[in-house]
């Protein structure tokens, strides 16, 4: 019988901590309800079983898999011909200049134009090795809503999600990067005698592509391919979820 007033005040107790919480949440702002409420039906929706993962691991986890993606896409693109000897990544003459290549090629100038070419991979090449850490503050942004999503979304639902939310910022990013790349590979060298050899032709208009713009859009392409690669393996493969956490998320996907 003497316990029943301890039972009584550890029940009063822990009432009134509960309520000091929900008013300390109340006044900083917070809409518990709703935060449950939305990360409740994020999992259900992404069918996970509650209890299973927390809505940080899961997040934790996509973060992780998509670090590890876009480190290994650039380390991919970033090797001598990572761009230029993969066809589904290489960087090919501008299209809109496309009648300058025909008519370089017309008098003899193929060797410049395959040059050209191949100048343009190098700087795309040098440009993936400073790409990882753009790619890395891009993914901080991921909110628990999108984690769940995500989870159980298509083999490249990460990498879409990636695309979709950063391809702007990252064009800003890199295009300095890339310009730099260029510069230091020497693309307008190879680019200058082939548009001036067209440029003479009478009555032509004359071209000058922004080669920047160009091959900044194109790197971006490459890698995004890349590490939609890269996410697709995490996915479908469990040895290639090299740690712990990644074991957990993608294997409670599965």
């Amino acid at each position: 019988m003497k316990r029943i007033p301890e039972f009584k005040r550890a029940v009063a107790l822990a009432a009134i901590c509960a309520c000091a919480f929900l008013a300390s949440a109340a006044h900083a702002g917070w809409n518990l309800n709703d935060i449950k409420k939305g990360a409740d039906a994020a999992a259900q929706s992404a069918g996970i079983k509650q209890g299973s993962l927390s809505n940080d691991e899961v997040v934790r986890g996509l973060k992780e898999a998509l670090s590890i993606g876009s480190k290994d896409a650039s380390a991919l693109a970033s090797r001598v011909d990572g761009f230029y000897r993969n066809p589904r990544i290489r960087i090919p003459f501008p299209p809109e200049a496309q009648k300058v290549k025909a008519a370089a090629e017309a008098v003899g100038m193929k060797k410049q134009v395959d040059e050209f070419v191949q100048t343009l991979n190098r700087a795309a090449e040098e440009a993936a090795k400073r790409a990882a850490p753009i790619f890395l503050d891009a993914i901080k942004q991921m909110t628990i809503q999108d984690g769940f999503a995500i989870l159980k979304g298509a083999d490249n639902a990460a990498t879409a999600y990636l695309q979709k939310k950063t391809t702007a910022p990252l064009t800003q990013a890199f295009r300095p990067v890339v310009h730099q790349a260029i510069e230091k590979v020497q693309v307008t060298k190879y680019w200058n005698p082939i548009a001036t050899q067209y440029n003479q032709i009478p009555f032509v208009q004359k071209v000058n592509p922004d080669l920047d713009a160009y091959v900044t859009q194109k790197a971006l392409q490459g890698l995004f391919t890349l590490i939609a690669d890269e996410e697709r393996k995490i996915r479908r493969n469990p040895s290639a979820r090299v740690t712990d956490l990644l074991r957990r998320v993608f294997g409670s996907a599965s």
